[in-house]
């Protein structure tokens, strides 16, 4: 049950990641609207304690019992400990949560989205995995609970925006846009010297690891395009992906009479992370602007889908729907992983992919508790 306190009360789900820790800068710059009231760390608990310290939450939330008994004996019993993904589920539901903010990374994502969407809270949505496995689930579970699920990738933000008083029937397709990562122009032979310290320099973005290398493959844009899908109900055949190494133009939309809305702004992801907190008003922000003059170009190319599989296999998942999105996530997940331990080459990620899609059974109309089961299974044959 909502209250009239007001400022609105946060529960941010990785709290301590990339999307995690500039949602609290933006928090901190309006600080009688948004409190921190729930924070999650995963093992970070260092960076979880200056946190708390700061923002003086009621409760935080670590991975496992070893984190919360350190964290409680610095607290001294000042702030709530909760553990694992039964402390998630647990305070995404509480009455004094107004909006949860999904940052948390992969699959993890999954189950305490529902949750918050069954207890009827605002969703700002960074964890794209969420709807890449589930969507077929989550959207009609929005529209039966009547929440508000807000984009918060950059994109899906750039798309909302543009769709902001627009007639769904009068949209012709949308253009996804991707910077191309640091190696668009390589070769496949430069691909496979390609070391996991080049992987993590991202020509524009400041970004967690694994987002970081599945920029770099372009599977982070393929899991937009799926998640564009779920989001806006637009056809696979309606979604364009178009390589802008600038990124100052963050998405389009074009309309039945051939006029394109785009959204641009700095790379800065606490732009659209301010409008999911702030919509459906506009909040004054100090971040800096786009001067134009100082555009040298903008320039827009065509994925390369030999060098870099990864997209066409999130095409492929769609297509085929049912479990087969999620074993591409897990696989993915797995093979990234695999990576940063200098255990694979950057051009095997997109092969163990390939051949975890294959090897899978597709189950069509899947339950949660299926998709659970076949990402478990999924990690384990490909671990």
């Amino acid at each position: 049950m909502q209250n009239n306190r007001v400022h609105k009360n946060i529960a941010l789900l990785g709290s301590t990641g990339s999307i995690g820790t500039q949602t609290l800068d933006v928090i901190a710059n309006f600080p009688k609207d948004f409190k921190a009231t729930y924070l999650t760390g995963n093992n970070n608990t260092s960076l979880l304690l200056e946190q708390i310290r700061r923002f003086q939450p009621k409760g935080v939330v670590v991975s496992n019992e070893k984190s919360a008994k350190e964290l409680r004996k610095q607290l001294g019993g000042k702030t709530e400990v909760l553990v694992g993904e039964e402390g998630l589920l647990e305070i995404v539901q509480r009455d004094d949560v107004d909006i949860v903010i999904s940052a948390l990374v992969g699959f993890a994502g999954l189950k305490p989205t529902i949750k918050a969407i069954e207890a009827k809270k605002k969703i700002a949505l960074a964890n794209k995995e969420t709807l890449v496995v589930a969507g077929e689930i989550i959207m009609p579970l929005v529209e039966k609970h009547r929440i508000d699920l807000l984009p918060v990738d950059s994109e899906h933000s750039a798309i909302f925006q543009c769709l902001v008083g627009e007639l769904p029937n009068k949209i012709e397709k949308i253009i996804l846009t991707a910077s191309g990562g640091p190696f668009r122009t390589k070769s496949k032979a430069e691909l496979s010297k390609v070391t996991r310290e080049q992987a993590l320099k991202h020509p524009n973005w400041t970004m967690g690891s694994k987002i970081t290398i599945d920029s770099a493959t372009l599977m982070n844009k393929g899991l937009e395009v799926i998640e564009a899908h779920w989001l806006f109900g637009i056809p696979l055949d309606n979604i364009e992906v178009v390589v802008h190494p600038q990124s100052i133009i963050h998405s389009m939309v074009e309309f039945v009479d051939g006029s394109i809305k785009a959204q641009l702004g700095i790379p800065d992801m606490k732009i659209p992370i301010q409008y999911a907190l702030t919509y459906p008003s506009r909040s004054r922000s100090i971040f800096p602007r786009v001067h134009f003059p100082t555009l040298s170009e903008m320039t827009f190319f065509e994925p390369d889908h030999e060098n870099f599989p990864c997209l066409q296999l999130a095409y492929d998942a769609l297509r085929e729907g049912g479990t087969i999105p999620a074993v591409m996530n897990a696989a993915n997940e797995v093979a990234v992983a695999k990576f940063l331990r200098d255990e694979i080459t950057f051009l095997d990620i997109p092969k163990m992919i390939s051949k975890a899609m294959e090897k899978h059974t597709n189950k069509a109309n899947p339950s949660v508790e299926e998709i659970v089961d076949v990402d478990r299974e999924t990690r384990r044959n490909f671990q």
